[in-house]
């Protein structure tokens, strides 16, 4: 017995220091497993091996492009409007600047484009290759080539040599200065340069409130009331927990919270604790169960005998999902409607963040969490700046280096720079059974024990979904229709994953499309719903508290800020202490 017990402590001691030595890659790595790349890549390669005519169509294509290029060349010596061999994708703003049709600037930039469409053309389509190989070695492809673009060098990009000529190279010098100052800030582990002009509960998060409720995962806000009488359905909001709740209180001309207060709404809002090594095994169930139904045991107290507006954000909005298919199947009638913002709850087609989600990547995550106790900021930041690398690192890179331009902050930027841990537990669960094995859109998804279903919600819910959201796709969000047998009513606005819901009335260039579909309608599919639904200028917060109003019980006199005498008085002044967590 004493044998086997010494043989697996000797077991677990290696499988240790295996875990340890990944985890230390992973902290150089970004927490992308070089394993996974390598296998992904002789994947590729192998099968283009034995694609003979794979390797033909794509000799074929090299002179062909070869050809397209030397006669542009030729045309545009002698006529500058020549219409250039090759455009640009509609997303990438590097060459939009007319300097760029100028020789030899449109050489380079249209050399580098034919070579960006062939090498996406050897990377796709290659027989035997998975969809989520080829979708990684197409997007590891295009970062490398994005390190030798044009525009990002001053000797090949002309906005840069006419900044130079033009200020007598100082940009240089600001440039390096810029650089100088990130590093440092980098180095010290700082925020970026400019944050400091937002402070929370100076510039940003400060709609008046209380703290009424705290554990050990979360602060509830309460907001003190703007108008004489409010709804009666008060409006609890869950934020995601992978960035501060303020998102959605940031200045007061663009605060989702003020906007509501002052159209009559008691507004609740959850403040996530920002975790450390200490909460490594936090869970799915305890964001649940400590932060949702803690929350609406507090609100349910303090406005009593009143159903409650439920609204989750992102990750926010996939655990409100998950609680109120728990609160369905348990008989809990306390929710009046559902919303979800940027909410996925069905996640196989969620977007180009599955290239990083499978088994060898989440053990090699699980492993760097293992060591760490939570995932770190800068690692989950290093994946969501790759995603989009033109205008998160290289366009950065070229206007604050090589052009000496500060980009000016904003509060939305600061918040973004705000940033929070998960913890190794919840962390895991959330990719295992959300991302890779999509227990809950497949009824397999365990609540208190027990599996819960969103066709088990019958409240009305409300969706919103962004264009542009590389982190939540908005085709991604609309398989809620599919999910629920409830009156749903989808909105498609402008925008990415934060800017689209950060969508004040006034805000310039702003549109959305609006539809709602009964319980007895028919599914229509997100391609042909975004064809026939209307498109409407401006903000879609009016829709939306317009539809919470709908959804409520007429106006009643505001109620008191907590309830002392069931167990919430008031601990403190909003925003609360773990909005300030570093």
């Amino acid at each position: 017995m004493l044998e086997v017990d010494q043989e697996t402590a000797e077991t677990d001691g290696v499988s240790n220091w295996d875990r340890l030595l990944r985890a230390h890659v992973g902290r150089f790595s970004l927490g992308l497993s070089p394993t996974g790349l390598e296998l992904v890549y002789l994947d590729w390669l192998f099968h283009l091996a034995l694609s003979p005519g794979k390797q033909h169509d794509l000799a074929r294509k090299v002179l062909r492009k070869l050809l397209r290029f030397t006669i542009y060349a030729a045309r545009a010596a002698f006529q500058p409007d020549t219409p250039p061999a090759i455009v640009p994708l509609p997303q990438d703003r590097r060459f939009a600047n007319p300097a760029w049709q100028r020789w030899p600037f449109n050489l380079y930039y249209q050399s580098f484009l034919l070579v960006q469409q062939w090498l996406h053309n050897a990377t796709t389509g290659v027989r035997g290759v998975s969809r989520h190989d080829e979708q990684i070695v197409t997007f590891v492809a295009r970062q490398l080539l994005d390190i030798f673009a044009p525009s990002n060098y001053a000797l090949t990009n002309p906005e840069v040599l006419e900044t130079t000529l033009e200020r007598g190279a100082t940009n240089f010098l600001k440039g390096w200065l810029n650089f100088l100052e990130d590093s440092e800030r980098a180095l010290l582990g700082r925020k970026p340069s400019g944050v400091e002009t937002f402070q929370v509960g100076k510039d940003v998060a400060v709609t008046p409130g209380k703290v009424i409720f705290s554990n050990r995962l979360i602060e509830l806000l309460q907001y003190e009331p703007a108008t004489a009488t409010v709804q009666a359905e008060p409006v609890l909001i869950i934020p995601a927990w992978i960035m501060k709740y303020y998102i959605l209180d940031l200045s007061p001309h663009n605060s989702l919270v003020r906007y509501l207060v002052d159209r009559g709404h008691t507004v609740f809002m959850i403040s996530w604790k920002n975790p450390g090594a200490e909460d490594r095994d936090l869970s799915m169930e305890d964001y649940r169960t400590l932060g949702v139904m803690e929350a609406l045991a507090a609100v349910s107290a303090t406005v009593p005998s009143q159903k409650v507006h439920a609204v989750g954000y992102c990750l926010g909005g996939t655990i409100l999902a998950i609680a109120a298919a728990a609160m369905a199947r348990d008989h809990d009638d306390r929710l009046q409607t559902l919303t979800l913002f940027a909410a996925e709850t069905d996640f196989t087609e969620a977007g180009e963040l599955t290239m990083f989600i499978d088994d060898t990547e989440i053990n090699f995550l699980e492993d760097l969490m293992w060591d760490q106790g939570f995932l770190d900021t800068r690692q989950m930041a290093g994946v969501f700046q790759l995603l989009r690398s033109n205008d998160l690192i290289w366009s950065r890179i070229v206007r604050e280096y090589l052009l000496g331009a500060r980009q000016q902050m904003t509060d939305l930027m600061a918040w973004n720079a705000d940033t929070t841990r998960m913890p190794y537990r919840m962390h895991s669960e959330y990719l295992r059974r959300l991302f890779l094995n999509n227990d809950l859109a497949e009824g397999r998804f365990l609540a208190g024990s027990r599996p819960v279903s969103l066709k088990d919600i019958r409240i009305p819910i409300f969706v919103v979904g962004t264009v542009q959201d590389h982190v939540s796709p908005w085709r991604s969000v609309y398989k809620i229709h599919s999910l629920a047998d409830a009156e749903t009513t989808f909105v498609l606005t402008f925008g990415g994953h934060n800017a689209g819901i950060v969508s004040e009335p006034g805000h310039q260039g702003r549109s959305y499309q609006i539809a709602t579909r009964q319980e007895t309608d028919k599914y229509v599919d997100p391609e042909t719903w975004q064809a026939a639904t209307r498109k409407k200028e401006g903000s879609w917060w009016p829709d939306w508290q317009e539809w919470l109003a709908k959804h409520s019980g007429g106006t009643v006199p505001p109620p008191s800020i907590g309830a002392p005498q069931k167990g919430y008085p008031i601990l403190g002044e909003a925003p609360g202490n773990y909005v300030l967590q570093q």
